[in-house]
């Protein structure tokens, strides 16, 4: 692995040593790429655009996120701004490399969840936008120009992880593979038309198991928070430590997400006919800036407990928000005045 890891941090050192334009693109990508874009951007507007669609991007990136906590803890993936220093290769050898405000990850690092999830996440988008050429299009460009989209994103969010050193490249790869089988095996297998008892036993079942798994690690002697205190150790600036890269924060996020469902599916929606092409225009980008100061209303919490108890909430209320709230809201807006109501 030693000689996997020398070679991922001199790409890492040849990706730095680019012009100050290329920094900017690779951090504004891994910015834009990180998994919890995935609840808050890409699932609001993916559900307005076709509910199903919408309901299978958020489900997948809730199991594919929760399965990637579970690898990241089976597999002990080292992350290239602390192994640098753990294992003396700036001693040995001159390595210049730095870090970013988003190097510092505290989770392990195996396999790049930023590739696993958003690959994962955007099948179904990308399986949706192809059928849709298809239809209105003969040429093969056309077709494949979703897919190609998803090729060349996939790529430049693995390069911009090798870039800020939060992932070597062969956890990037990893993550890739991973994500593309994900979204393809789970595509077909969405519960979209399930009932809230099953969201909310799904949402009980991934915070339960989590736990238990972590709990049972730790019985067994095995240091399961290393990666925290690792990343705590070598990051350049304490201040770039968050709490939302930790483990624990993305299984309150999935499970938060799987409950969400369940609000959505037992509340009543408006009808699809009742909501012209503009109405959905309207719902996803108020949809989309709602769940956005959903998520600022909170300001950074300095204790574990509450920032996961938090983001449980958050992200149980988004898909809510989303399915149920902003449709009604715009309607209600669009309806005019004195008008009857529609049974």
């Amino acid at each position: 692995m030693d000689v996997l890891h020398t070679a991922g941090i001199r790409f890492a050192e040849v990706l730095q040593s680019g012009p100050p334009w290329l920094e900017k693109f690779w951090l504004s990508v891994t910015s834009l790429a990180d998994p919890k874009s995935i609840f808050t951007v890409c699932f609001p507007l993916a559900y307005f655009l076709d509910r199903k669609v919408g309901v299978s991007v958020l489900w997948i990136g809730l199991v594919s996120e929760w399965l990637n906590v579970i690898f990241k803890w089976f597999l002990f993936g080292e992350r290239p701004f602390w192994w640098v220093h753990e294992s003396g290769l700036f001693k040995e050898q001159p390595v210049s490399v730095h870090q970013f405000p988003v190097s510092c990850e505290t989770g392990p690092g195996s396999p790049s969840g930023h590739c696993m999830i958003t690959g994962a996440a955007l099948w179904p988008l990308v399986t949706a936008l192809t059928a849709l050429a298809s239809r209105h299009s003969r040429s093969v460009a056309v077709k494949l120009a979703p897919f190609a989209a998803y090729t060349l994103l996939q790529l430049a969010v693995g390069l911009s992880r090798v870039f800020v050193l939060a992932h070597f490249p062969h956890q990037v790869v990893g993550g890739i593979l991973a994500g593309a089988a994900l979204g393809w095996g789970l595509h077909a297998r969405t519960p979209a038309t399930h009932t809230p008892a099953f969201f909310a036993c799904t949402s009980l079942s991934l915070l339960l198991s989590a736990v238990a798994l972590h709990r049972l690690m730790i019985t067994a002697g095995t240091d399961i928070d290393w990666s925290i205190r690792l990343a705590t150790q070598w990051c350049a600036n304490p201040a770039w430590l968050r709490f939302d890269t930790r483990p624990f924060t993305s299984v309150c996020r999935d499970a938060g997400s799987a409950l969400g469902l369940a609000l959505a599916a037992g509340s009543p929606r408006p009808r699809r006919e009742r909501l012209a092409r503009w109405h959905r225009a309207a719902c996803a980008a108020l949809a989309a800036a709602a769940v956005h100061v959903l998520h600022r209303v909170l300001p950074q919490l300095g204790d574990a407990a509450l920032w996961y108890g938090a983001s449980f909430l958050k992200y149980a209320a988004g898909p809510w928000l989303v399915a149920a709230l902003v449709p009604r809201l715009v309607l209600a807006l669009a309806r005019p005045q004195g008008s009857p109501r529609s049974e």
